[in-house]
């Protein structure tokens, strides 16, 4: 069983929509701390975080950041520098208002590349960092994705899927997503600065059918973590592995977690 509870925190631009799930038994650990992708929100995690605050026993975290899922919306194009915004502007609110000494963090696609800039940034707060799906730089099989995606959401049914969970913010979420990596200007993005950075130890899941990258994300990573690092390739699993192999995930966390990574 876990305990679940919900706030709203406040920001410069708006409020911010955080859950939690806490183990009935008190923990010590370090809570985890999770990001979403950049179509996701904290109902997309569906059932992983509960499972994860179950399997680990230590408090699980996730919200939606601004303009996403049950946070306020926010107006104007995300700048070509979110993912590191992310680190310098909502973490240390995020943080305080919590009271968090320390977190692991979990972040999925573009939600992993905050992670990781949160570690390099902040590292006596970081204890550890998963990456899954998590692009290292712009690969053209990346750009291809995003245009197919694009394509996609043209369909009302699949548009509909996303105002399911974004509300009136769906447009949004869409345009900020395609215009943003697809903008030149965002061409030469990377963390190859960011990785050496990292002190703490790190993994990074990658499905070898990634629809918006390939393997040599999770490698890069890997290999220019400065902390000790490994690699990890799911097979036959696309871009959302807790939503295509969610057991090989949990077990894979609960490892790396219970393996000394702290």
């Amino acid at each position: 069983m876990t305990q679940v509870s919900e706030a709203y925190l406040p920001l410069d631009g708006g409020r911010i929509f955080v859950k939690t799930w806490a183990p009935d038994a008190a923990s010590t650990e370090a809570p985890l701390l999770m990001l979403h992708d950049s179509l996701g929100c904290v109902a997309l995690w569906r059932d992983v975080p509960e499972a994860l605050c179950a399997r680990l026993g230590r408090r699980v975290i996730a919200y939606d950041r601004l303009g996403f899922g049950r946070s306020d919306p926010r107006s104007g194009r995300p700048s070509l520098r979110f993912v590191e915004e992310e680190a310098e502007q909502v973490f240390p609110h995020l943080r305080a208002a919590l009271g968090l000494t320390r977190v692991a963090l979990f972040g999925h696609s573009v939600g992993g590349g905050m992670a990781a800039n949160i570690a390099a940034r902040h590292p006596e707060a970081c204890e550890a960092l998963v990456t899954v799906a998590t692009q290292a730089f712009v690969e053209d099989r990346t750009t291809a994705g995003i245009r197919d995606a694009q394509q996609g959401f043209q369909d009302p049914a699949r548009f509909a899927r996303l105002e399911r969970y974004h509300g009136d913010k769906a447009r949004w979420v869409l345009d900020a997503w395609t215009g943003t990596w697809l903008s030149p200007g965002f061409a030469d993005w990377s963390l190859f600065d960011v990785l050496p950075q990292i002190t703490c130890p790190v993994l990074a899941i990658h499905g070898d059918g990634d629809e918006y990258g390939s393997r040599r994300f999770p490698e890069t990573i890997a290999e220019m973590a400065g902390g000790p690092s490994s690699a990890l390739i799911l097979e036959n699993c696309g871009h959302i592995p807790h939503r295509e192999q969610p057991a090989a995930l949990l077990d894979a966390v609960a490892d790396f977690l219970s393996s000394g990574a702290r």
